[in-house]
């Protein structure tokens, strides 16, 4: 690792504030996808990690235009490079998993989309120092660490910061509109009701996990009029999860803030390299790399169920009428969610529990959906995508249901069979 100069406090508090919000005109959207990976013959066997190598190294020969990753319980994640519209993004994503999903299946492996494993207990599979590290300074909270590494996945959907000044698209709202709207795509998207076969008693069981972690480094930085002094301020205070090393031994002392270690130069002085990737271990619900990074999403179920969040969001973010729109509907929920950070208030937890039965959270995503389907055509999406976005606003958003209530359905419905069975024996 090559040695870099040390730097101020101040100095790199100027980095942070420079590198957070890249404002401009929004014209830009990603998409990041994961995927639990199994058995394409019995989901419930765990997949071993010889397997989960060999996978690796088949897939990373594809001609693939997105990043292709694994996370460290094995699942595999996809990285849209950014695109210039909706169409192009949901275009190249499609691409790549038209290669990897019969690369994978060729290899007996099949992709399951949840926010979290129904089946396996968290199990890593991958011993990189970074996951060491991690695993390490989650353990000290409990064991929603290992289920938050090794047994979620997401569909993180990646926005444009917007305009440095202030309106509907400026990067300040923005900003506060993801935290709000983020409530509500997290009800609606909800797909996580089940841990090892048994009901969670939440929909999103995924959201629930992060609320258990660590609060420092996955709660919103508190809201206020300046989102980039106030993520700078989160990102020094909050503690250091690694200190990286030729020797592999990348744990940090407990309980050493970033600005602690610039200011102490204990174990060694850090760098901005450093601080660059302090923020990569930093998991709140909307992260600003620049643009916004909205991960409160769980993974969908099907080929394509990924592409309902990705057109919902860009619409509500990309498009200025319904970003107004949105904004207006979105704003009183700011009432329920109180004075703490999501994912801990009250908003969020009504989001994980009770989704769109909730009837706030309910009458927003109806409101926020039909402003959706209204800006899909202005954005220049297909029939195709507007037709899977009204399909999924029909079966589950004006009924007041979600993803993972499908799940539970099947899951009562067969233990029901069950005990008829038995009865009847």
């Amino acid at each position: 690792m090559p040695v870099r100069p040390a730097v101020s406090e101040a100095e790199l508090e100027a980095h942070l504030h420079g590198i957070c919000f890249k404002t401009g005109p929004p014209r830009r959207i990603g998409v990041e996808i994961e995927w639990l990976v199994h058995d394409a013959r019995n989901p419930r066997c765990p997949v071993e990690p010889d397997r989960l190598k060999s996978a690796v190294t088949a897939l990373r020969a594809l001609p693939l235009t997105s990043l292709l990753t694994f996370e460290p319980g094995g699942q595999l994640e996809l990285s849209s490079l950014p695109a210039t519209s909706l169409t192009d993004c949901i275009e190249a994503v499609t691409a790549d998993l038209a290669q990897v999903r019969p690369a994978m299946l060729a290899m007996g492996l099949g992709l399951a989309g949840h926010g979290h494993n129904p089946w396996h207990p968290p199990r890593r599979v991958l011993t990189d120092p970074r996951y060491n590290a991690m695993e390490a300074y989650f353990d000290r909270w409990g064991s929603a660490g290992r289920s938050m590494m090794c047994a979620t996945a997401s569909v993180q959907v990646c926005v444009d910061a917007g305009h440095e000044e202030p309106g509907p698209l400026g990067y300040s709202r923005r900003w506060l509109l993801a935290h709000l709207l983020g409530a509500v795509l997290a009800a609606a998207f909800a797909n996580s009701p089940i841990s090892e076969s048994c009901p969670t008693g939440y929909r999103t069981t995924r959201q629930v996990i992060w609320s258990q972690l660590d609060p420092a480094r996955t709660l919103a930085p508190p809201p206020g009029p300046d989102p980039r002094t106030a993520w700078a301020r989160y990102v020094l205070d909050a503690p250091v999860m690694c200190i990286r090393s030729e020797d592999g031994h990348w744990d940090a002392p407990e309980g050493l803030t970033f600005r602690e270690w610039i200011r102490t130069g204990v174990p060694r002085p850090p760098t901005q390299e450093d601080l660059d990737y302090h923020v990569t271990t930093l998991f709140p619900p909307v992260r600003p790399r620049g643009h916004l990074e909205l991960r409160m999403i769980d993974a969908q179920s099907g080929d394509a169920g990924w592409i309902v969040p990705l057109a919902v969001t860009a619409a509500l973010f990309d498009d200025p009428e319904a970003t107004e729109r949105a904004y207006r509907i979105v704003k009183p929920l700011a009432e329920t969610a109180g004075s703490r950070p999501a994912p801990r208030n009250p908003l969020w937890r009504h989001a994980a529990r009770a989704a769109l039965t909730d009837q706030e959270l309910h009458s927003a995503a109806v409101a926020c959906f039909a402003a959706a389907q209204e800006a899909l055509p202005r954005l220049g999406a297909s029939p195709e995508v507007r037709a899977a976005v009204a399909e999924f606003t029909e079966r589950y958003v004006a009924r007041g249901r979600c993803p993972a209530d499908d799940h539970l359905d099947a899951l009562y419905a067969a233990e029901g069979d069950l005990i008829v069975g038995k009865d009847s024996q």
